[in-house]
């Protein structure tokens, strides 16, 4: 493990990595919110999903620091007593998770079609551009919205499971897209270079070119597209919660925080929402600035 990160911080990529404070401390924000996330129930001071150790008269309590403040509530509470800062943390872990599967899925889906329609061509690659011109064509909120609001029309009384499926379902057809047409316009060019002309008249079967050969060519401005969107999806999931067809209202999303708190927002009540809005920006400027950083790591003419 230390020889392959040792290799790693040798490298090219990694002297960029090192050299650069920005993408340093992107990566530790990130890294921070991350095991926040993953490690919740250690970290976070309090369980928001324990509904018997709510107390209702604890509600819409300030943050510490003000006169009206506890020092058991960091940064205040909601409007059912939940502890904020706890809150933030489970919420986090739900939109990294929605995010982040939602980003794979797509990038999964998202490159077979790339691969198949730039490495075949003809009537399939035809098609399958037709399918992305249509997709395009309407607002990624909008289709994400409809698919949310059909799935929760067949499942009213879906458990909790169910709707965090249709919601990255909802969040990775509307993604898949980008990386099918990068793939493609990616793959237009390696299938002509002379060592997959070379695997061709070797024999080596198709399948075996596209996932030997050009795959791991192409892998790279997936690599910054993926990053990148994960940033996207995250806020496509809180767009989605605070419209009310997101995650279930007991699960303690960024969105579904960010919609509670509106309703206080002109009473006074402004930590309900100004904090989960401030974490939500942090992930995304986070994940943003980390993509940047590696499409400038991996383009060669930068170097």
């Amino acid at each position: 493990m230390k020889k392959t990160i040792g290799r790693w911080l040798d490298s090219d990529i990694g002297h960029s990595f090192r050299t650069s404070p920005v993408a340093m401390g992107a990566a530790l924000i990130a890294l921070v919110c991350v095991f926040c996330a993953l490690f919740a129930g250690w970290v976070a001071p309090h369980n928001p999903f324990n509904l018997a150790a709510l107390e209702l008269g604890d509600a819409r309590l300030p943050p510490a620091w003000q006169a009206e403040g506890s020092s058991k509530y960091l940064l205040g509470t909601d409007d059912q007593g939940r502890d904020i800062l706890s809150a933030l943390i489970y919420g986090a872990r739900i939109s990294l998770i929605v995010g982040v599967v939602s980003v794979v899925l797509s990038v999964v889906i998202g490159v077979v079609f790339g691969l198949l329609a730039g490495f075949f061509g003809g009537w399939l690659d035809a098609f399958l551009m037709r399918v992305c011109d249509v997709m395009l064509s309407f607002p990624p909120i909008l289709v994400a919205l409809l698919i949310a609001g059909v799935g929760r029309a067949l499942f009213p009384n879906a458990h909790e499971t169910v709707a965090f499926g249709v919601l990255i379902i909802s969040i990775t057809l509307t993604g898949w897209v980008q990386y099918a047409r990068t793939v493609r316009g990616s793959t237009l060019v390696e299938r002509n270079k002379e060592y997959v002309q070379a695997a061709r008249v070797t024999g080596v079967a198709p399948s075996r070119i596209m996932l030997r050969h050009v795959l791991p060519n192409v892998t790279g401005p997936v690599m910054v597209l993926a990053t990148i969107q994960v940033a996207t999806a995250i806020i496509t999931e809180a767009t989605l919660s605070f419209l009310g067809v997101g995650v279930p209202p007991t699960s303690p999303s960024l969105g579904t925080l960010i919609r509670v708190g509106n309703d206080y927002i002109f009473s006074g009540e402004w930590w309900i929402t100004v904090f989960p809005g401030a974490m939500l920006v942090l992930i995304a400027l986070s994940v943003n600035l980390l993509g940047d950083w590696l499409r400038d790591a991996l383009n060669p003419r930068l170097r």
